[in-house]
């Protein structure tokens, strides 16, 4: 049970410490790991799915192997686990940089200044600003909120309260490497297979859990559930589409449709649509509201779980 007190104290630190500070503009850790993995793909790039999975393995193999090091080495120390834990989370969870982002396009479109929304929008997203006016515009930021939700804050939280400082620090390194080399490039098509597919797999329990607490949390939770049973199966990822067309539905609004990425167009179906209206920029503020809420939800309930599932299990030695 000190354990996890000590993992509780610290995954509560190191939300607060995203809250407040957010990311670091220089330095941060992802971005390390972001340039360490580069340097493997450069020395291990084939194009072969089996070159892809040794990619994947050391790279986030490494990340595990060094949390699960750094927990041992503090494990005697309750103060120095909670402090690992605090920096670990810290680390890994972007939903204040996430927030921020999304504001940031939100007010240069309240502004009239639709360039500057457009410049802003790579930030959040992969999507071909240039072929979006401010209403498409504000829609790929709400999608990309509640996407990201999912893989920057409650997915983290999921493994963190599952295996610690390795879940944390593993969940992160699968999710980078997923965009990094996961998209289908031709260069990462077979390169990138099994960094995708083991991303699909580690951000299953997120977004699911992102969705429940998105209706939970929302305005309209019949709404959103209705949207997460009709319409989540028809989007192209399995992930995205319970997270997206649980918040589609708890705000009221359509997602999805015509879509533009790097020149190729993809035509994706509609969430929500029949009981939802068009995006507008307004929606901006009220998607990362929700977002925080369900990141402070999705805290206490890993938190809960974990502290619930080591107590029976405590029982019934």
């Amino acid at each position: 049970m000190a354990a996890d007190r000590s993992y509780a104290y610290g995954a509560a630190a190191g939300l607060l410490g995203d809250l407040l500070l957010g990311d670091p503009r220089r330095g941060h850790p992802v971005a390390a790991f972001g340039r360490a993995a580069a340097a493997v793909e450069g020395a291990l790039w084939h194009d072969h799915r089996g070159w892809g999975a040794l990619h994947t393995t050391v790279c986030a193999g490494g990340a595990v192997a060094l949390g699960a090091l750094a927990a041992r080495a503090v494990r005697p120390s309750p103060a120095a686990s909670v402090a690992l834990t605090a920096a670990a989370a810290w680390a890994v969870v972007g939903g204040t940089s996430l927030a921020r982002e999304a504001q940031a396009v939100g007010a240069a479109l309240t502004a009239g200044d639709i360039e500057a929304a457009r410049a802003r929008l790579p930030h959040l997203c992969g999507r071909d600003p240039q072929a979006l006016d401010a209403d498409g515009i504000a829609r790929a930021v709400v999608e990309s909120v509640a996407e990201n939700t999912s893989d920057a804050v409650v997915g983290a939280l999921v493994w963190g309260a599952a295996a610690g400082v390795p879940g944390l620090l593993g969940f992160r390194a699968v999710n980078t490497l997923d965009a990094m080399v996961g998209h289908k490039s031709p260069r990462h098509r077979r390169f990138g297979w099994a960094s995708a597919r083991l991303d699909d797999v580690a951000g299953w329990p997120g977004a699911r859990l992102t969705a429940v607490l998105a209706a939970a949390a929302g305005p309209d939770p019949r709404g959103a559930v209705r949207a997460w049973r009709a319409d989540a199966r028809r989007h192209p990822s399995p992930n995205a589409g319970p997270v997206e067309a649980s918040f589609a539905g708890a705000l009221g609004v359509r997602l999805g449709g015509t879509l533009s990425y790097g020149g190729r167009v993809e035509h994706r179906p509609v969430l929500n649509g029949g009981a939802g209206r068009a995006v507008q920029v307004p929606d901006i503020g009220r998607a990362v509201r929700l977002s925080r809420r369900v990141g402070l939800l999705a805290l206490g309930t890993t938190v809960a779980a974990r502290l619930l599932v080591n107590g029976l299990k405590g029982r019934g030695k």
